[in-house]
């Protein structure tokens, strides 16, 4: 019944997505960490096929906050059934949540992630350890008790991401592919942990088969902006556009030009239904990105379009001392181990800019110009808030789609089109204010 025999299919900006044989009906599925970006954006690809997928169970601590939950039609959310669960309790308590439920799954797309807070002063995802020890545990009391709740699926997805390459911590060989050895031996990674338990469970439970999804930059519309590496791009075109000043990139002119991949959570999503349901993408992993390269030029051309920006856009700085330079691992201390450092180039970061308390009191007027349509302030919390934006705004090396490919994937989305959808629904989440402008101009 594989899905090369049908037709492909078009939604609105997502193109040559797979159809599947009708007779695959009656499907259930649990989502974990359904408020992410990646758990919500599968649900809502599930949601959108009733006869196939009949009822979808969302586990987390705390549902699905209902302005985002607002983003799908009546019919889809009444095929959501919220099942509070705390993945860090044991996993008897965790099974008496999902008996207590009659939860049923044919199959499982884990997305549950906890984000420890690192040191005062220190990077992002700096504090390795932890996020093992948490997001370690997080995966394995849930799969311990499915079992004790009577749930034995088909098949359970995995999502972790493009860090399973290490092009976070130094120099790797690109395109990544699927097959590249992990730089395990340099850092501690949560994903290589959570593999070995996903591998061992289904190999002491054979009838369940895995899958495992390692996207780049995530796109995608949430009400928790903190791993959104997009949405602190949009606040600074939007504050910009207030003062009548220009967008500045703080890069280089090769960053300026590099091609950048993105994953839009959608069609991440569109991925994920295709691998779990295709026999010959069992016990496989696959990259996921949109196939549609983009540059941070072409993106800061739309956005002084979409936001208003009168003063147009400020290119990189030709004046070379004014760069501040981040200079990455060399040699054996690189995922490919051998080879000089990166060097990253900037003369500000967003960070940074947003410390300025004129950029804040921005903010604040747009919010109060909006009739109480624009709600959030990430000037409250200014590292969570831009933090990952920076880093999204280093060259990162592409994830191959080869293998997926092969194997009959052709799903699309123009990146530039799918960062518009995500400013739109973004505005209707009240963080963002509302673009000057209805629709994207697509890399065409």
């Amino acid at each position: 019944m594989g899905s090369e025999n049908n037709p492909i299919q078009h939604k609105g900006i997502f193109h040559n997505l797979p159809t599947f044989d009708p007779s695959i009906t009656g499907l259930t599925a649990i989502i974990t960490g359904a408020n992410g970006i990646s758990g919500f954006h599968t649900m809502r690809v599930l949601l959108e096929s009733p006869q196939r997928w009949s009822k979808i169970y969302a586990l987390s601590r705390r549902p699905p906050p209902p302005e985002m939950m607002a983003l799908l039609p009546a019919d889809h959310r009444s095929r959501v059934q919220h099942v509070a669960c705390d993945f860090l309790d044991s996993p008897e308590s965790i099974a008496e949540a999902l008996k207590a439920e009659n939860v049923t799954a044919t199959h499982v797309f884990f997305y549950s992630y906890l984000q420890p807070k690192p040191p005062p002063g220190a990077k992002i995802w700096s504090n390795a350890d932890e996020l093992v020890k948490v997001n370690s545990a997080l995966l394995s009391n849930f799969l311990s008790a499915l079992p004790l709740a009577d749930i034995t699926p088909s098949r359970i997805l995995l999502q972790t991401g493009a860090k399973n390459y290490g092009v976070h911590l130094g120099r790797t060989r690109t395109p990544c592919i699927e097959s590249d050895p992990q730089p395990s031996h340099l850092e501690p990674n949560f994903y290589y942990p959570q593999e070995r338990i996903l591998f061992d469970f289904c190999k002491a439970h054979p009838e369940t088969s895995w899958n495992v999804i390692r996207p780049s930059w995530i796109i995608g519309a949430v009400n928790n902006a903190q791993m959104n590496a997009l949405h602190p791009v949009a606040v600074y075109a939007a504050v910009q556009a207030y003062k009548n000043e220009p967008i500045a990139f703080p890069g280089d002119w090769d960053n300026w030009q590099f091609e950048c991949h993105h994953a839009s959570a959608m069609l991440t999503g569109y991925l994920s239904e295709w691998a779990v349901l295709e026999d010959k993408c069992k016990n496989e992993a696959f990259n996921s990105q949109d196939t549609s390269p983009m540059s941070w030029d072409r993106l800061y051309e739309e956005l002084a379009r979409w936001f208003g920006i009168e003063k147009g856009v400020v290119g990189p700085e030709e004046d070379e001392s004014k760069y501040h330079v981040v200079t990455g691992k060399s040699g054996k201390d690189t995922p490919m181990g051998y080879g000089p450092p990166t060097i990253y180039r900037t003369t500000f970061t967003l960070t940074q800019w947003a410390q300025d308390p004129a950029n804040a009191e921005a903010w604040k007027a747009i919010m109060a110009a909006s009739n109480g349509q624009l709600r959030y302030n990430p000037f409250d919390d200014i590292e969570a808030g831009f933090g990952c934006a920076d880093a999204a705004l280093a060259p990162v090396p592409v994830l191959s789609m080869n293998k997926a490919r092969r194997l009959g994937w052709t799903g699309f989305v123009d990146t530039r089109e799918s960062i518009f959808k995500m400013y739109q629904e973004m505005v209707e989440l009240g963080m963002l204010p509302r673009m000057k402008v209805d629709e994207a101009k697509p890399l065409v």
